[in-house]
């Protein structure tokens, strides 16, 4: 039988990664504050994050986005500084599906060998490659100058007198410009002009998007009439036009390797908008990952969908793995703060039983604040249970954001962003844990040292272990109540099993050491097929060995550190 591998992403924001300059200005240009390049991913940092535990590496913000930067002398257009979000723009705002950001070349000229060469050392370094593909819209000012030859751009050929056409790429509102409640003049000499107005990524369908649309994203049309005075119509046969042009794109980059695409804004619900449920169509992605995987069966589709009621939908439409945002990612953050019983968890994983596997696990990414943040928990090592939790609870994939394994705070005001502890995804900076981490590690504190020692403890077990990659699974908190020897509200357990390994795993949210009383029921002993008797078992975390002694319906006794947690592994 075939050994299942466990997905475990690590997502590089490659714009930060790496930046050797440490000047941290505030809406600082790229001259002031430096960039990270795809350079830096040398042979020996390569090793240094296949190391630290993960399979996968996301490239975000690799496809070249709207930004403030003028390339005009490369032959890039510049874009209009009044419709671009920060410095160095969004990388969500793609002005090119077919090129790479030049910011993060060392030769712009040659962007897009250089991008090669970083496939060719992922891929001999023993990672796999994510992108993101941005479907539902692209930068206001979008213009292919890489796309190949017969390919026609966006909106070349469309109808703009009217407001929906099934073959359009983009909607329109006929005879009316552009004026949205903010500044069009921005930095320029001249205002931004647009006629007529295109809707906003965030389906704002008139022409005056406030400060707080996508105002630098128009929408794009999958066929779906959104202003139809019957309600929302669907136009999918023929084929539109858009559905043709990503595939297009999409095989574009399989063709060079690619191994998998994160599917931005998929379909969502956009910041809890119950109206904004379809930002594209299931029908659109049954269609195109179909065509594919036909050509490339072992890509991976990773959807950022939001909305439970989807699930089921987006995942028969081909995609292999969803964010578990709503449900896992939430429940976590709320049991971290202490406003959760640890035992909801149970509730989270229950919901999508049936499809578990096929739910993404993560703690941060470049939308969420860092779990060290103010905003969140204030403190990096309170995060470690629900990291163990997430890692090993099953065999679905999990994800963690670079500078997460150092702590990192996201409490600098770098720009357009803000303090929001966030990291930054608009402007021109340096992330301290990261410089530390790789650009000059004698920098590394302890604590930080400590914590990343914490994370690839936890990522190489995660890989290493069958139990955990394709194991049973044994959810042990339905005999575990709130009690004298638990406390089903700070601590979590579970078994896992393959073969004759079986791994207990118990962590403690508390912030102080406890003792605790772990009851496993006979109904587990049955199901995993586990003897009663007293078994020599060594935590994976510390090498530590104990004699445990296994007895249905019996409580066994561990001792757990704050914030930390117990792998046992034993034999049966």
């Amino acid at each position: 039988m075939m050994k299942h591998h466990k997905i475990l992403i690590y997502q590089i924001f490659t714009r930060l990664f790496g930046n050797r300059s440490y000047n941290c200005v505030e809406n600082g240009t790229l001259a002031e504050n430096g960039c990270g390049k795809m350079s830096f991913f040398d042979d020996s940092v390569l090793r240094r994050i296949k190391k630290l535990g993960v399979t996968h590496v996301w490239y975000t913000g690799v496809i070249r986005h709207a930004s403030k930067t003028d390339y005009s002398a490369f032959g890039i257009p510049c874009q209009h500084p009044a419709v671009v979000k920060g410095r160095a723009g969004s990388p969500y705002a793609i002005v090119d599906y077919y090129d790479i950001d030049p910011d993060l070349a060392d030769d712009v000229d040659r962007r897009m060998e250089e991008f090669e060469a970083l496939l060719q050392r992922s891929h001999k370094a023993g990672l796999k490659v994510i992108i993101d593909f941005v479907p539902n819209h692209v930068a206001r000012q979008y213009k292919s100058v890489k796309k190949p030859d017969g390919v026609k751009d966006f909106g070349e050929t469309d109808d703009v007198n009217k407001g929906f056409y099934p073959d359009n790429n983009f909607y329109y509102c006929p005879n009316e410009s552009f004026a949205p409640y903010f500044d069009l003049k921005g930095e320029a000499d001249d205002s931004y002009s647009e006629y007529p107005a295109k809707a906003t990524g965030n389906d704002h369908f008139d022409n005056h998007p406030g400060i707080n649309d996508w105002y630098e994203t128009v929408k794009l049309n999958y066929g779906i009439d959104y202003c139809d005075a019957g309600g929302r119509s669907y136009h999918f046969a023929p084929v539109p036009d858009t559905w043709h042009k990503m595939r297009d794109i999409l095989s574009f980059w399989a063709a060079k390797g690619v191994d998998g695409f994160r599917c931005d804004m998929a379909s969502s619900l956009v910041k809890n908008d119950p109206d904004m449920a379809e930002m594209v169509p299931s029908e659109f992605w049954y269609w195109c990952i179909g065509k594919i995987k036909t050509d490339y069966p072992d890509i991976v589709f990773i959807g950022e969908v939001y909305n439970p009621s989807l699930y089921r939908s987006y995942l028969g439409s081909g995609f292999d793995y969803l964010y578990d945002k709503v449900g896992m990612y939430d429940c976590l953050c709320r049991v971290i703060r202490g406003e959760s019983a640890a035992s909801d968890i149970t509730y989270q994983w229950q919901a999508v039983d049936d499809i578990k596997e096929h739910m993404l696990y993560f703690l941060e990414n470049h939308d969420e604040q860092r779990l060290a943040s103010d905003f969140l928990s204030g403190n990096a090592y309170k995060a470690l249970p629900a990291v163990v939790v997430s890692a090993l609870l099953y065999n679905n994939p999990f994800m963690l954001y670079a500078g997460q394994e150092f702590g990192e705070r996201g409490m600098d005001k770098e720009g357009f962003s803000g303090l929001d502890g966030r990291t930054t995804i608009f402007d021109y900076w340096t992330v301290a844990s990261l410089y530390n981490g790789y650009v000059n590690r004698r920098k590394l504190t302890s604590d930080e040292k400590r914590l990343e020692k914490a994370y690839s403890a936890i990522l190489n077990i995660a890989k290493n272990e069958k139990a955990v990659s394709e194991g049973m699974f044994f959810d042990l908190m339905y005999v575990n109540p709130k009690s004298d020897i638990f406390d089903s509200h700070r601590q979590y357990a579970f078994l896992r099993k393959a073969d004759n390994d079986v791994l207990l795993v118990v962590v403690n949210f508390s912030d102080s050491d406890v003792t605790c009383g772990v009851n496993i029921p006979r109904h587990a002993f049955d199901y995993m097929q586990m003897a009663e008797k007293s078994v020599n078992a060594t935590d994976l975390l510390t090498g530590d060995t104990v004699m445990l002694p296994l007895k249905a319906d019996s409580a066994v006794e561990l001792n757990i550190p704050a914030y930390g947690a117990r792998i046992y592994k034993f034999l049966v």
